[in-house]
């Protein structure tokens, strides 16, 4: 599986471990316990490539992997021709219950296998080009017959418009202006018709006279534009969109009064995907035990905890990877080892070392994972993150430069308050380490 990575993709992995960050792409190369969601996944993937719409939760502790599972799910779609597109939900900056801001924040992030973020330009792009050879496939006009050309590829865009018109007028109408700036070379008008198409606020009020749309979306015009944009990519030649809403968890921290809406909004989206509303959408959320079983999270609207409801057992391996719910069961001393190989000879790969694996073996590695687990109160659902940072910024990294560095002679393992998060901060901090004033 190592070979089958470009070195660009190897560096890429390895810079973002050496972050402390998830990795953007190569995450086949990593997954670890995974093999039991693969045909789940994957049918989910072609029921809404033929059309359908589908929505899935997944709950996990934190350093349980969600954010790792929705990116490998991801690399996974876009291998079979999915838009991809993933949102951190947030109080300030993208609260849930402004789906306007969702949906804004949806297109810049927005990707695909051969497009970077944000994709809605060469999208659109592609969209107009799919119209144009449409119209050509057909014979009856001369490629060399612009004026002929232009006006049968308004013709069929009028007609591929018609379905988005009746939900979405200006979205439509947007995209009907959008093309004609393109065809006359006014690329400023373009530019701007394309930040209202991806919902972005104030756009100037010339660019919308010259499409004919009033004013900024709102929550119901971001969710008609997402039906737009899912027609979009479906004309211009792609399976679907894969939506992650991730870290929904944070909703329970904030003022009774939004939470209230988000999780409103939350129920409305997931009833629009199962209505049918959004063809071609393949909805995930992630979120802790916490959100999905508690008081202050899904089980405060009673409608949404019975859309999400899902029975699980007190033994994992036998979880209905195709229930609404799945539930990662979080890291085991012997995964973080397996994790641990993998990166170790991933990374001998990339910088041409093959002294790495030598010095980092499986012993080394099951050493390395039992000091960082107990740093961190002997909770391995916490530790991925930072033996990962550790495995290649502190050890890997210097056998690789150093040939007589040996980690088991001249590394002790340490951990900053300042390098963990306050999950990880509090793991590491036991009840010996409080003074109490008696």
């Amino acid at each position: 599986m190592t070979a089958d990575v470009s070195a660009r993709r190897r560096q890429d992995i390895i810079e973002a471990l050496r972050r402390g960050a998830v990795p953007m792409n190569g995450l086949d190369v990593l997954a670890v316990g995974l093999d039991r969601f693969t045909n789940a996944m994957d049918a989910d993937l072609d029921r809404v490539a033929s059309g359908s719409s589908v929505f899935k939760a997944v709950r996990g502790e934190y350093g349980a992997g969600k954010t790792f599972f929705t990116r490998w799910l991801a690399e996974r779609a876009k291998r079979r021709g999915f838009a991809v597109s993933e949102v951190q939900i947030s109080e300030t900056e993208t609260p849930l219950h402004r789906m306007e801001t969702v949906y804004r924040r949806l297109v810049e992030q927005l990707s695909a296998e051969q497009f970077p973020p944000s994709a809605l330009r060469p999208i659109l792009d592609g969209w107009i080009f799919a119209l144009e050879e449409d119209v050509l496939a057909d014979g009856s006009i001369d490629e060399e017959d612009a004026e002929a050309l232009d006006a049968a590829v308004g013709e069929l865009l009028e007609l591929r418009l018609a379905e988005i018109s009746r939900s979405t007028p200006g979205f439509a109408a947007a995209l009907r202006a959008y093309r004609t700036a393109n065809a006359d070379g006014d690329h400023a008008t373009a530019d701007g018709l394309a930040a209202w198409l991806g919902g972005q606020p104030h756009v100037a009020a010339a660019i919308r006279r010259y499409a004919g749309v009033k004013g900024d979306l709102d929550h119901f015009g971001a969710m008609s534009s997402l039906q737009g944009l899912l027609t979009v990519l479906r004309d211009s030649g792609h399976a679907g969109l894969l939506l992650v809403l991730d870290e929904v968890e944070t909703l329970q921290r904030v003022r009774s009064d939004a939470r209230d809406k988000a999780l409103n909004a939350l129920r409305q989206l997931v009833d629009d995907v199962y209505s049918g509303r959004f063809p071609g959408l393949y909805l995930v959320i992630t979120g802790t035990p916490a959100f999905y079983d508690g008081q202050q999270g899904v089980q405060r609207l009673a409608p949404l905890a019975q859309r999400l409801a899902t029975d699980f057992g007190p033994d994992p391996r036998w979880d209905n990877p195709r229930a609404t719910q799945v539930r990662l069961p979080g890291f085991t001393i012997d995964a973080l080892v397996e994790l641990g190989g993998k990166v170790t000879e991933l990374y001998a790969a990339a910088y041409d070392c093959p002294r790495v694996t030598a010095v980092v073996d499986a012993d080394y590695i099951a050493e390395l994972a039992r000091a960082v687990t107990g740093k961190l109160g002997g909770q391995v659902g916490v530790a991925p993150r930072v033996f990962l940072k550790k495995l290649v910024s502190d050890v890997l990294d210097r056998v690789e430069q150093y040939d007589d560095w040996d980690p088991r002679e001249h590394y002790a393992l340490t951990l900053r308050s300042d390098e963990l998060t306050d999950v990880e901060r509090n793991a590491a901090t036991s009840a010996d380490d409080i003074d109490l004033q008696l």
